[in-house]
């Protein structure tokens, strides 16, 4: 059982690589051969024109247009762009820390300074308060200690009697009228006897405040331009690491657009987004060069297919027109043979367009898998009794969304390939009902067994190929695009198509749908 196709009319499952068959040139004979003219590569080469091969350099260039040459080096180069993110992502943040920190130790400092002024201007207070308890008036009262210690203390003050009269003031307090002045009662025995004012210069506490706030503005900006170095450093290095598998990129993809079907991205390390996009173009890469080769393929094998029987009706007519043969009823049979030949083979191919066109097209509904499958057993069923195979059938209804028609295709073309392929006396069973549990999801199979040799296990990957012919297919008719179609139309219905077998044992293949 290793004929690709049962009946003419389905479409080629992704994937499929079809290879020329062998079984027109056993039909043709060497006569038809010698007749044919050059190998089925050059004839493929000649009808797949200038399209089969790769778009030249130059080619791709125009068609690309000036618009995408300049689209390709318009802006900076990414990693300068994301240089410039991660930097001034930093520096904003760098400032954004100096300022709150700034301002919050600017108010911590300010607050420290007012409650020092106020603790040494309550301090002088006191001590003016004990001066004039000693000799209860301001008339005899010792200050000088007082102004003394203020100026120490990088003050100047002035104390003043109940009257608001000045009793002492430091020699520059009436020169620094403009300095922070705080201001405080003095008390005796719980009576106000005067007042004491006290001033700070820059040259005092509000001096050592300012410096104390310049350190550290200054240690703030140091620490922004540490962080923006370092910010520059990582910002380049995260940079490089980001841009340098999407320049890689880049350049694959320019050389794929100017006809290197080879260019590819390969191993790259790269963050795990980036990494998994280079896989998936890759894999886009070897699709798109495994369809070109089907093309070619295809193209090969066609030419190669319609150029035998092409040859012996060209051999026969001119055997005929020479008078070498007689226009006699074999010789007009074995013509004709090849006209049906050729139509069969035209046919298959526009089985293979429409099927493509309704793989696109399903009109879904729900459907007993089992009514399908009855009805597509019941048109076959006189093929099998004159073959004599036994066909048995064991359907539990099953409900799928399914376009009936081509569903009822790919069963056919399942049957017709498990006709072929078993001997007379042998059986074909078609099971169909709910999946058994645990194997992923809720699905419907229908299962097509049958008796025949089985498949060689070398032939089993190829079977679902388009135009692919066993060994054992040469003594049967077929064009091989029967199971090619069947997996393209299980593919468009959300499923699959699964072969197995064992050499001298069978075949069974199981188409598997998700349930409705």
């Amino acid at each position: 059982m290793t004929e690709s196709g049962a009946e003419p009319g389905a479409v080629p499952g992704p994937g499929a690589e079809p290879s020329a068959g062998s079984g027109a040139e056993r039909e043709a004979g060497p006569s038809a051969g010698r007749e044919a003219g050059p190998p089925a590569g050059r004839e493929a080469e000649r009808l797949a024109g200038p399209a089969a091969g790769p778009l030249p350099g130059r080619g791709a260039e125009r068609l690309a247009g000036p618009g995408a040459q300049r689209a390709g080096s318009r802006g900076d180069p990414i990693g300068l762009r994301l240089a410039l993110a991660f930097i001034a992502v930093a520096l904003a943040a760098v400032a954004l820390l100096a300022v709150l920190a700034a301002a919050f130790a600017a108010a911590d400092v300010a607050s420290l300074a007012s409650r020092q002024r106020s603790g040494l201007t309550s301090a002088i207070a006191v001590a003016a308060g004990a001066a004039w308890n000693r000799t209860d008036s301001w008339a005899g009262a010792s200050l000088g200690p007082v102004v003394d210690l203020a100026t120490r203390t990088g003050a100047d003050v002035e104390i003043t009697d109940q009257a608001g009269r000045p009793v002492a003031v430091s020699r520059a307090f009436r020169g620094h009228a403009s300095s922070p002045q705080v201001s405080r009662p003095i008390m005796v025995r719980g009576e106000q006897v005067g007042r004491a004012v006290a001033r700070f210069p820059d040259s005092g506490l509000a001096g050592a405040d300012q410096a104390l706030r310049t350190a550290l503005w200054r240690a703030i900006a140091g620490a922004a331009g540490l962080a923006a170095l370092l910010a520059l450093i990582t910002g380049l290095v995260a940079a490089r690491r980001i841009t340098r598998p999407v320049e890689r990129l880049i350049s694959v993809t320019r050389a794929m657009g100017r006809g290197d079907r080879a260019a590819r991205v390969g191993p790259i390390a790269a963050p795990g987004e980036i990494g998994e996009l280079a896989t998936a173009f890759d894999l886009m890469a070897n699709t798109l060069d495994r369809q070109e080769q089907l093309r070619r393929d295809l193209v090969a094998d066609v030419a190669h297919e319609l150029r035998t029987p092409i040859a012996v009706l060209q051999a026969g007519h001119e055997a005929l027109l020479d008078g070498v043969t007689e226009p006699t009823q074999e010789q007009l049979a074995s013509l004709r043979d090849e006209v049906l030949r050729l139509a069969r083979m035209v046919g298959d191919l526009q089985t293979l367009a429409a099927a493509d066109a309704a793989a696109l097209q399903l009109t879904l509904s729900r459907h007993d898998l089992a009514a399908i499958a009855a009805g597509a057993v019941d048109s076959l069923a006189g093929r099998f009794e004159a073959a004599g195979i036994t066909l048995e059938r064991q359907l539990t209804p099953v409900d799928v969304l399914a376009d009936p028609g081509r569903l009822h295709q790919v069963i056919t073309n399942l049957l017709t390939n498990a006709l072929k392929f078993t001997p007379a006396g042998g059986r074909v069973t078609v099971r169909a009902g709910p999946a058994a549990a645990g194997r992923g999801g809720p699905s419907a199979v229908l299962e097509v067994t049958d008796t025949g040799p089985g498949i060689p296990v070398e032939e089993l990957p190829r079977i679902f190929d388009r135009f692919w012919r066993g060994r054992a297919a040469g003594h049967v008719s077929g064009s091989g695009i029967g199971l090619a179609v069947a997996t393209e139309l299980a593919s468009a219905h959300g499923g699959r198509l699964d072969a197995y077998s064992e050499p001298g044992h069978g075949a069974r293949l199981t188409l598997t749908l998700p349930r409705a």
